[in-house]
């Protein structure tokens, strides 16, 4: 079972995926946003090509727990996305990932643009990883 993960933004989508087995996550390179319809259609094929069996959504909530603006528009998204692929979707609290990835990335020691062009794949990377821990406990 291959799982996709996406940390969505306006801009870019981190994107991360999981071995066969379910137990490591690779992160895959950065989808720069076009519009909906093109973004899904490469997002389809990605799915398509990496034989995905769920889909798991960065779910983007407030730090007291609320619902954000931004995760109205992602459950809009992942919804579409779903009826395209036919590929269920998870949703996974992404709070902190992307400063978690932003501090790994900068004690990396790594310059601030190459940084700036891998925290989203790293934001996703730790979001599956989080996902894929939660199933082996």
């Amino acid at each position: 079972m291959r799982i996709l993960a996406l940390d969505f933004g306006k801009r870019r989508i981190g994107l991360a995926i999981s071995d066969e087995l379910g137990i490591t996550a690779q992160g895959l390179e950065t989808l720069q946003r076009t519009n909906i319809r093109e973004d899904l259609q490469r997002l389809a094929q990605l799915i398509a090509e990496k034989n995905v069996s769920l889909i798991l959504m960065g779910n983007p909530l407030h730090m007291s727990g609320a619902e954000s603006r931004q995760a109205e528009y992602t459950r809009d998204f992942a919804e579409r996305l779903s009826a395209r692929t036919g590929v269920n979707v998870e949703y996974w609290d992404e709070r902190l990932t992307t400063v978690a990835a932003q501090r790994v990335l900068k004690e990396s020691g790594i310059s601030v643009q190459k940084r700036a062009q891998a925290v989203d794949r790293l934001a996703a990377v730790i979001l599956l990883e989080s996902y894929l821990d939660s199933l082996h406990l």
